[in-house]
């Protein structure tokens, strides 16, 4: 019954900016932490950030750090990702996580993704 919508991915320049969103249903969205996920052409689900429950703490992967930025709305059940100063390395298909309880980012489900291309 858990069911994770991404949306916002396309096709964007270098330096542009990006705003995914991933819309939850099927568990309280609220007592969970959640995650996004990438996977880029020849590589593995890299994980890009974290947030918990609340919203009350965040985490980057190096990678993203100071470009990217994890939020939720727990009133509508949403989770945010706010990509600025995209990179072609950021190319990938995005995927919003749902966590394991409150401050668990381990992976439980996850949706269809959405796809990020970054190219001049």
């Amino acid at each position: 019954q858990v069911q994770l919508v991404e949306s916002g991915g396309g096709l964007a320049q270098p330096g542009g900016s990006l705003r995914l969103s991933c819309a939850a249903s099927g568990f309280t969205f609220s007592n969970y932490a959640m995650s996004w996920a990438r996977q880029a052409p020849g590589k593995g689900l890299e994980w890009v950030s974290g947030i918990y429950s609340t919203g009350s703490a965040t985490y980057y992967a190096d990678s993203v750090k100071g470009r990217f930025t994890i939020s939720r709305d727990n009133a509508k059940n949403t989770l945010y990702l706010q990509i600025d100063s995209l990179k072609p390395e950021d190319t990938a298909l995005y995927y919003c996580v749902k966590g394991r309880g409150y401050y668990d980012w381990g992976y439980d489900y996850w949706g269809q993704g959405t796809q990020v291309t970054v190219s001049s």
